[in-house]
């Protein structure tokens, strides 16, 4: 058996684990189909507009990576315009570019800050133009299923009849992509050593997420033959667990150092709404002359000059739409007028589904946007987060009413009592909208929470299109709309004013918070009762050791271990441990996972490593999880303890999905005592600057505090041998946590070896030199309702999240009754069935009204009624109903309800 366990651990630390810098986004949000181009050390890229006007946002940097817009090169085009190619031909610039109608057109200026040429319609059909020079210096346009067609020498015209050169990689048949077509698609041709390159895209470019990809392949003409790369394809999502689908479309690009980058798009996973984002990662030329990828690279020095990004808040002061606006199906700023810092726009339509829209493009997965709204006579106005005609949500008033929008089918009406002057404010917390109102902006009214628009996008409503926030105007007359504000909403250390603390206790395995307002003094929400059972969430019927985490998107991420050391005492099993002594003591298999965007709110996964293969059906334990995020791998990390069998613990890590209910990779050793039959255990990681710092708990003698720091999340670590902790006797389940506003970071650990169990704090400012802060109510750390907390962890709270999670458990306080147990079963003596459970206000108790059961051939025609206070004990009430006095019933009393 040892010997398996070494192949196990063999195998589990032999898969890779370096951090990944690529791909990178460069430009979040809607920004599907780049096309690029570099003239000298300056960069220009542009984009698909399809039916957002003006259209073809041009960007320019010095870097690849920080980007800066230039301009909107054209107003006005037919149809859904798409998949363009930016390019520079002699003295010119060049954009072409089809439509929804497999139509083609150019567009050209002498200076690409424009101004552009309108639009010349080219005679040939197809989409996803690419110009290129051929062998003959000629001018030719590549358009899909491997098409060419010869310009003329200004590129404005087509000169002769087009021919299919080109056919494709044929993926694997297995491959799930988006449906039988090939999808060839995207031709952008560059010349290189004797050799045409040309990147293709293929798969279809939404649907499942490993739809989409990058090809290549290259030819000495233009005509061909072509030969397939053998290192296709060089872009493609292989798996569902990528952070990243449907990457596809690319265009190569060489830098002013002789580096090569491939540009593309792809979905965020889980974020279709967000559209198809702008990536970028490295290319390298091979020996044998192809282009492959890589991840060794040097990038380019950003340049100070160019500030990244648009600029999405506008307080309106000029008088012309801003560039990080766009209309819908129309250009229309003769309807705009600019005054007083207010934005006019004429009406159109009577819904949201034909209004007039000005449309702005999200780039978080959790933002807010809010604009203030002054509804015209016979107007109706508001703001919304619009896909298309059939997918929508929003506030849009006429004065009167509120029109709640959760969809273009589902609204709801409610009296507006600010009037025609208001404020609108939609907070998008990973695709659950929350809508609310103001007249002042300090007090605001909740229309609608939890608005799921998370099926908005193209593979439900097709188009390509993403869920954009923007500006209503509809019915008569016109609206204003003054200071447009967007933002991350993800809070930062300078929103913070509170702290949230999670523990467990021994006498219930439940979930515990609570809040402190100054860093000192915690007070236990629920009365110091459990806010969360630990029996009704986990396997074991009970957590321990729980941890609280707020990720990059701004949501919570709570792990705990799914264990119950005290099950047979309190009656959840007959035997001490859940398997025999060979596992060692606590031997668990599980965690619990729960996600959260309001703290109020759960969405719970039971995680079992056993289950994830056979090489860990043997583990020992899975204890102590906590919950970071690998920013060099783009992935929430989960990392805890673990042992096989009832070998020493080690420190574990893997990577869970943004969902947080599933785990992608196989556990890797995170961090082992230099003495490999030394238990190391109970994990935390704070990353200060750019080191990570690992406390843990050495079983070294007494256990204890320790210390170890790396450069990177996932390992790497550097044993140091000093004891941290200021206990005489033993100690575990560190946590650091930083003192809002101070460059101080406090260590707090569970001193189990006490009675009652208590926790200790310790404080920092280097990591180096700590100072003894002593434990609960023996120093300055308080607690006001609670002692004997278990295995704790500390967050930052904003001052809203603190008072509207200290109000709930105001207004719902509950007091914890343990689930029925193995002890207590069954709580109804005699034959009982189909029981239906309701409690009473009036009263306070629980009652049960079952089926009287054990009569032969179902054949009861009486209920009973039981009541109880705690769930637990039981008095019958008597008969409530009895079928022999009701003159139309024969028999057969079943299932009340």
């Amino acid at each position: 058996m040892k010997q398996l366990l070494l192949l196990i651990l063999l195998a589990l630390t032999a898969i890779p684990a370096d951090a990944q810098e690529y791909p990178k986004v460069i430009l979040p949000g809607d920004y599907p189909d780049p096309s690029i181009m570099r003239e000298g050390e300056d960069y220009y890229m542009t984009h698909s507009p399809f039916f957002y006007a003006p259209g073809f946002l041009i960007w320019h940097s010095k870097d690849l990576v920080n980007w800066e817009p230039v301009c909107r090169a054209c107003p006005e085009y037919e149809g859904s315009a798409m998949a363009p190619d930016l390019l520079k031909y002699k003295d010119k610039y060049y954009i072409y570019y089809p439509t929804s109608k497999g139509e083609n057109y150019v567009i050209y200026a002498d200076n690409i800050r424009g101004p552009w040429s309108k639009p010349v319609k080219l005679d040939v059909r197809g989409i996803d133009p690419g110009h290129v020079v051929g062998e003959d210096g000629r001018r030719y346009l590549f358009t899909n299923n491997g098409w060419v067609t010869p310009l003329s020498d200004d590129g404005l015209k087509i000169t002769g009849e087009n021919k299919k050169v080109y056919d494709g990689w044929v993926y694997p048949k297995s491959w799930e992509t988006e449906g039988d077509d090939m999808y060839l698609e995207s031709p952008k041709l560059l010349f290189k050593d004797g050799y045409y390159y040309m990147t293709s895209a293929e798969g279809g470019t939404a649907g499942p997420a490993t739809s989409h990809m990058c090809v290549m392949a290259r030819s000495r003409s233009i005509f061909g033959p072509w030969e397939n790369s053998p290192y296709n394809p060089v872009v493609h999502t292989y798996s569902a667990t990528d952070n990243w689908w449907s990457k596809g479309h690319g265009t190569l690009i060489d830098d002013v150092n002789g580096n090569w980058w491939m540009v593309y798009h792809a979905y965020a996973k889980g974020y279709h709404t967000l559209g198809r984002q702008t990536l970028i990662e490295p290319m390298e030329y091979s020996p044998d002359g192809w282009f492959r990828p890589t991840q060794t690279t040097t990038s380019l020095p950003s340049d100070p000059n160019i500030k990244h990004g648009l600029n999405l808040n506008d307080d309106f002061t000029e008088t012309s739409l801003g560039m990080q606006w766009t209309f819908w199906k129309e250009y229309a700023p003769d309807q705009l007028s600019f005054k007083n810092n207010t934005l006019r726009m004429n009406a159109k339509g009577s819904s949201p589904a034909d209004s007039r829209l000005l449309l702005i493009t999200p780039e978080d997965k959790c933002y807010e946007t809010q604009v203030d709204v002054q509804v015209g006579k016979g107007n109706k106005a508001g703001l919304v987060l619009f896909y298309n005609e059939k997918a929508f949500a929003g506030v849009v008033s006429d004065g009167k009413n509120f029109t709640v929008y959760r969809n273009a089918e589902q609204t709801e009406t409610i009296p507006n009592k600010i009037g025609r002057n208001f404020k609108v404010k939609l907070l998008n917390q990973g695709n659950k909208v929350k809508m609310m109102v103001s007249k002042d902006g300090d007090a605001w009214t909740v229309l609608a929470e939890d608005v799921d628009v998370s099926d908005m996008h193209h593979n439900k409503y097709k188009g390509f299109f993403a869920l954009r926030a923007g500006l209503l105007s509809c019915g008569k007359g016109d609206a204003g709309f003054s200071q447009f504000r967007y933002r991350n909403a993800v809070p930062q250390e300078k929103d913070m004013s509170a702290y949230l603390m999670v523990f467990h206790k021994d006498e219930t395995h439940g979930l515990y918070m609570a809040v402190s307002h100054d860093g000192y003094t915690f007070t236990a929400l629920n009365d110091g009762e459990p806010v969360i059972a630990g029996d009704t969430i986990a396997y074991q019927r009970g957590i321990r050791d729980p941890h609280i985490y707020r990720g990059p998107d701004g949501a919570f991420y709570l792990a705990m271990t799914d264990l119950h050391v005290f099950a047979q005492r309190d009656g959840y099993r007959t035997t001490q441990w859940e398997r025999d002594g060979k596992y060692g003591w606590g031997n668990n298999r599980g965690l619990v996972l729960m996600k959260s965007w309001d703290l109020i709110n759960w969405k719970r996964t039971n995680i079992r490593f056993d289950k994830m293969s056979a090489g860990m059906s043997e583990i020992g334990c899975a204890w102590a999880p906590e919950v970071t995020y690998d920013a060099q791998k783009g992935k929430l990390m989960i990392y805890f303890t673990m042992r096989f069998r009832n070998e020493a613990n080690k420190l574990y890590y893997v990577y869970v999905n943004d969902e947080f209910d599933t785990i992608e990779t196989l556990p890797q050793i995170l961090f082992e005592y230099p003495n490999e039959k030394t238990s190391a255990i109970d994990g935390d990681i704070t990353k200060v600057g750019d080191k990570y710092h690992l406390f843990y708990v050495a079983h070294d003698g007494p256990a204890g505090i320790k210390h170890a720091v790396s450069d990177r999340a996932n390992g790497n670590y550097e044993f140091d041998p000093r004891w941290y902790d200021f206990e005489p006797k033993a100690c575990e389940a560190p946590n650091v946590w930083k003192r809002i506003g101070e460059d101080k970071w406090v260590l707090m650990y569970d001193v189990y070896s006490v009675t009652p169990h208590n926790f200790a704090f310790i404080e920092t400012s280097d990591f180096v030199n700590f100072k003894n802060l002593g434990r609960f109510n023996e120093g300055v750390m308080k607690t006001t309702n609670f002692t004997a907390p278990k295995h704790g962890a500390v967050i930052h709270l904003t001052m809203e999240e603190a008072e509207r999670l200290e109000s709930y458990w105001q207004k719902n306080k509950r007091k914890y009754v343990s689930t029925a147990s193995i002890r207590k079963n069954p709580i109804l003596p005699g034959f009982y069935a189909d029981p239906e459970v309701m409690y009473s206000e009036k009263t306070g108790r629980y009652y049960i009204y079952p089926t009287t059961d054990g009569i032969p051939n179902w054949g009861s025609t009486a209920f009973k009624a039981f009541s109880s206070d705690d769930l637990v004990n039981w008095k019958e009430e008597g008969v409530i109903l009895d079928l022999k006095d009701v003159s139309w019933a024969k028999k057969n009393a079943w299932a009340i309800g």
